[in-house]
This record gives C-alpha cells, structure tokens and sequence, in this order.
C-alpha cells in the first residue's frame, strides 16, 4: 500500500436529546457537510442505508445526487447498500446515474446489512440472509460487466439478453464489499477480485489481521493481483483540536447512542473504562487530536497489513453540526496532509 484515502460515512442521522433536529435541518446541514469535506480535500463521503425513524438514509443514492449537483472532486458512495433486500438492477441504475450527474465520482459498497428492519419491510426472510445477497451480488456484478443481460435465479424473474440503462461514465463502476467479521465474506470478496471495506466498530482492530489476510490470500489464489485486493477501513472515529477537547465532545453522546443501541441488541450499557480501552492505541475508536488521530491510522494500517482507505463515522455520537464542520476542516487541514506525507506517495 502506498496511499491511504481519507474520508467520512454518514447514516444521516436526526442526532438525538438536545441536538435532536428536524428532517429539513437534519438533511440541509448533511449536505453542507459533504460540501465541506469535498472543499477540504477529503476523498469520499459515504451514506449508509437504515429504515429507522433516527436516521434519514433510506435512499442513500438520492443524497448522494443531491451532493453531486453541490460538489466537484470528493467521491460519492454508499456505506453500505443493503443488497439483499434490493433489486440489482434498480440498484445499478442509481447507481449509474449518480455516476452521470456527479461526472465519474460514483461507488457503491454492498453487504448484507448489520440490522435487519430492511427484511420484512421488503418482504424478505432473515433464513435466507446469505442466499439472498449471494444471488443479487453475482447479479450486480453482471449488469456492471455486460450491457445485455441473461439471468434466472430464485429470487427475482429472470431476464432475457435485457439491456440495463443508463450505463455509467466509469468504465467499471467500482463495487466494494462491505463485511464485518464473517469469514465467508472475506472470502467472497478475495474470490471475486472486490476492494473490501471492513467495519471495525469494537474491541481492537488488529483483531481483524487473520480475516484481512484471508481475504488477500482467496484473491491471490483466485488470479488477482495484490494491487487490486484494497482495504478499506470504517470505524467511529472524531478530530478535536486535542485529545481532551476530543474526548469531552464525543463521550456523552457516544455513551448515549451505545446504551440505546445495547438495549435494542441486548448488549450490557458501555462503560467510561470500556470507552477509554476503545480510544486506547490499539483500541478502535479514532478518537483525539489531529497528531493522536494519525498515528492511530498508521497503526491501525500496519496492524491490517496496509489500509487503502478509511472512513470516519461521525454523525452518531451527538455531535452537533458545528462540531462535525471543525472536525472536517481539522481532518482536511491536518490529518490528510499528514497522511500523505507518511504514507502516500
């Protein structure tokens, strides 16, 4: 690896307690971050997809269009699009066509989704959960490689050498696969020659090394180059002008988000030492200062065999909008430069 990408994901979130704001606010104040961090020079804005009443992503293409048309350089992606609950094809041609409007700057990450509200919403079993994203993965990846399209499976009416419109501008619409500590998905992203983005969001990341090198080894025994095996990282993360101005903005609303999400997951309530362990060095939260934060991506990079990418998650602590916008500008005024100066060449 010689160059780390630098950029943040979205699940546009409403925030919550005090900071909790309208949809209009909420979406308004989303897309003036994304033109934020494209005007400090960050590489990708990724919108996650959920279908819940605290966060606004159920069409994440749509916000992502909506960006596009505002900014010129960042590159535009999903974190993640929950393929198994979706058409492949209609996936394709947002996809495709936020391609278009953005002049080139269009990805996509699938995976199978962490929640599963999406499943009966789109009448769905959760039995068929790695079914399902099996057969619309090798689906997806067929409309990207081939305009005609012949195909039968068992989960949507089969399709007779039908063309798929629009056709992006890249040449390979870029699919990365987005996994979370299942071996097969590993795997399966080696097997298929996928850039893999992997969410790291507890405990320590260096635990990931075993399933980052079993991807790259199913790849390089299914013919790819270890040049086209990336990794991408994903964590919560947040930049504070220090550590301790960093870690008294994110903790209260981080240990607020965490209990609620326990409560739904039944996970125990997180605690201050559970915090502190999670913003140790080999802990997973990137949380700190602009020098603590890049020498946390340097390890952590090392401690994976070498990052391609990696993305911050910010917007579910409640933060408030001013605190996101300083810590974009610290990100792009700080940390990149940073970055490239140690890592990319």
């Amino acid at each position: 690896m010689d160059n780390m990408e630098i950029g943040i994901d979205s699940f546009a979130s409403a925030m919550f307690g005090s900071n909790k704001l309208g949809s209009e606010e909420a979406m308004e104040q989303l897309l003036d971050r994304i033109v934020a961090a494209d005007e400090a020079g960050l590489d990708i804005f990724g919108i996650g997809e959920h279908h819940k009443r605290e966060f606004l992503d159920s069409a994440p293409a749509v916000i992502l269009a909506a960006a596009a048309a505002r900014t010129s350089g960042i590159r535009l992606t999903s974190a993640v699009t929950v393929l198994s609950t979706s058409d492949p094809v209609r996936v394709f041609q947002n996809f495709a066509t936020l391609d278009i409007i953005s002049k080139g700057r269009a990805e996509i990450v699938v995976g199978r989704g962490s929640a599963t509200e999406a499943y009966p919403l789109f009448g769905y079993h959760l039995s068929d959960y790695d079914a399902l994203f099996k057969e619309k993965l090798k689906l997806l990846l067929q409309i990207r490689d081939e305009e005609f399209i012949t195909w039968s499976g068992k989960f949507r009416p089969e399709l007779n050498n039908q063309p798929v419109y629009p056709r992006p501008l890249q040449e390979k619409l870029p699919v990365w696969l987005g996994a979370g500590g299942t071996p097969q998905s590993f795997v399966r992203a080696g097997m298929l020659g996928l850039p893999l983005m992997v969410a790291v969001i507890g405990g320590e990341t260096e635990r990931f090394r075993p399933l980052v090198d079993l991807y790259r080894r199913s790849g390089e025994e299914a013919g790819f180059k270890p040049e086209e095996l990336k990794v991408g990282l994903h964590s919560p993360g947040y930049v504070g002008k220090d550590d301790k101005s960093a870690i008294a903005d994110y903790f209260p609303g981080f240990l607020e988000s965490w209990t609620k999400a326990g409560r739904e997951r039944g996970w125990p309530p997180v605690t201050k030492a559970q915090f502190d362990a999670m913003i140790a060095p080999k802990g997973v939260l990137v949380v700190g200062g602009p020098e603590t934060v890049v020498e946390k991506l340097l390890r952590h990079s090392e401690a994976l065999g070498g990052v391609d990418r990696f993305t911050f998650q910010m917007d579910i602590a409640g933060l408030t909008h001013q605190q996101l916008m300083r810590s974009i500008e610290l990100i792009g005024a700080e940390v990149v430069p940073q970055i490239k100066q140690k890592v990319n060449i």
